[in-house]
């Protein structure tokens, strides 16, 4: 039988070697991230694989999708995973080098139900994760991460013979070719496509060659995991700055950022400006609002308070929910409410219907943002961002705070925030109107403002965003004089402030 993991072995020993080494803390919200080497090993790699196995299997299901992300160790990882997975008594299905929304959509063209994709998305050289799911087009959430964690760490592994491996062929050109029908562009348009050095850089260019766009210009395409340049991640102002200055170097209509496991998107208008997902959301609420009149959306919390109000999407009947933050909430969240669309303001997008198959996909996301300027030739994306009603929302601000406090402390903010506002307190002299506590805390001011503070469901971090409705000097004065200082020593270095 295989052991329980343990949490306390270091490299260059014999039982580093020989047992099974997983830290609790990789256990994510929804879905898993380690340091690989010293918070799990390759044989904690396979005890997990074993767990996640055994726990398919107690939900009646055996077939599985497996695939890779472009790093130096993912190939390995995954065998790991995958031997894990066999030793559960799973049929595996490998697709190899994929993005995570290739594994998802394979999941439907294989008719699987089970999905266990090797990546660690965004996050730094040395991290690596898996995110997992067994109800396509949904991936776990706390209760099934809850359950995986309790069989790996409990080492209450079910051994079961008759699993098989099986290699699967040319998964990635029927995901290209699936994405690239759902637009098909008839106007003219320079595009450019970051992709960082991630995985996306292999199937990018390709995909939006089919969905028509005539000029396709590559950035930072070629496949390399040391990512020379930056983390491949569009939320994070340093690759969005090199997309801005690529769209005016070569005069583009636009720009998309892929980020490393191709499942969020970046866009930057042709003026150059970097317009987050949850303003691209809207604009895209509101041009399939006529055509979907009584549609819903979902967005999460991080995003711009201007859904409530709009009054395009009022006049057509539109419903706003305002949702947990991450991509398996969302996903969720969308799937049960039969919403048209989901947006985070992280670049996930969840296109359902004839726009998608409901899972969060970078390139599917660029198909309907084309579709949306093709279906309105006259206009720009630049002149769209200036027909949305005006909101200064800052980038999202992460100070580092580790994962065995960080959840304490934004409980602590909760607490401060709600017995503010229950003594009808004040920010920046305007009065709080409502507190959000679905995840952690949102606070709204009586001008249509709102701060956020919640804890990172994937990183050690702490997430900060602001929005004012009045200037972006307000917008700074919102972090500045308002979240940083009641944050405080409670968390480290922020990874970039306004």
């Amino acid at each position: 039988m295989f052991s329980a993991p343990r949490s306390d072995l270091v490299a260059n020993t014999a039982a580093y070697e020989n047992e099974p080494l997983v830290k609790a803390t990789g256990f994510r919200e929804y879905d898993a991230r380690w340091l690989f080497g010293p918070d799990i090993n390759l044989l904690g790699i396979q005890a997990l694989g074993l767990g996640l196995g055994t726990y398919i299997q107690e939900l009646g299901l055996a077939k599985i999708v497996v695939g890779h992300d472009f790093r130096s160790y993912s190939s390995s990882i995954k065998n790991a995973l995958i031997l894990g997975l066999i030793s559960a008594g799973c049929e595996v299905h490998d697709i190899g080098l994929a993005l995570s929304p290739t594994a998802y959509f394979a999941q439907f063209d294989l008719d699987i139900p089970c999905v266990a994709m090797v990546t660690a998305s965004h996050n730094e050289n040395g991290w690596t994760g898996v995110k997992m799911g067994a109800q396509r087009p949904l991936t776990f959430g706390p209760d099934e991460m809850g359950r995986l964690r309790e069989i790996v760490l409990g080492g209450a592994f079910v051994e079961r013979d008759g699993g098989k491996l099986i290699r699967v062929e040319g998964e990635a050109e029927r995901f290209i070719a699936d994405v690239a029908k759902r637009a098909s562009i008839t106007r003219p348009l320079k595009v450019i496509a970051a992709c960082g050095n991630g995985t996306a850089g292999a199937f990018a260019v390709d995909a939006l060659q089919r969905m028509g766009v005539s000029d396709v210009i590559g950035m930072d395409t070629e496949l390399d995991y040391t990512f020379p340049k930056y983390n491949p991640n569009p939320e994070d102002a340093e690759m969005l700055h090199a997309m801005a200055a690529a769209v005016r170097e070569h005069g583009a209509d636009l720009a998309f950022g892929f980020d490393g496991d191709g499942d969020r998107c970046g866009v930057v208008d042709d003026e150059g400006v970097e317009i987050f997902a949850d303003k691209i959301g809207l604009m895209l609420a509101r041009d399939l609002a006529p055509l979907n009149p009584g549609a819903t959306f979902v967005v999460d919390v991080k995003s711009t308070g201007l859904y409530a109000t709009d009054p395009i999407l009022a006049a057509q009947g539109c419903k706003v929910i305002y949702w947990k933050t991450g991509h398996s909430y969302i996903k969720r969240k969308s799937a049960e409410l039969g919403a048209l669309a989901g947006f985070e303001k992280s670049g996930h997008f969840f296109m359902n219907g004839e726009l998608g198959y409901g899972y969060d996909c970078g390139l599917t996301a660029a198909a309907a943002i084309l579709a949306m300027l093709d279906r309105n030739p006259g206009l720009k994306l630049s002149d769209m961002r200036k027909a949305l009603p005006v909101a200064f929302t800052s980038l999202t601000m992460s100070p580092h705070c580790g994962d065995e406090v960080k959840y304490g402390i934004v409980d602590e903010v909760v607490k401060e925030y709600q017995a503010l506002f229950a003594a009808g307190g004040a920010i920046l002299g305007r009065k709080i109107t409502e507190v959000i506590t679905v995840n952690g805390v949102r606070v709204h001011l009586e001008d249509g403002s709102w701060v956020l503070v919640r804890a990172s469901s994937n990183k050690p971090e702490i997430v900060v965003v602001v929005e004012s409705t009045s200037s972006e000097d307000d917008m700074r004065a919102l972090f500045r004089e308002e979240v940083k200082p009641r944050l405080g020593d409670r968390v480290g270095k922020y990874n970039q402030e306004i």
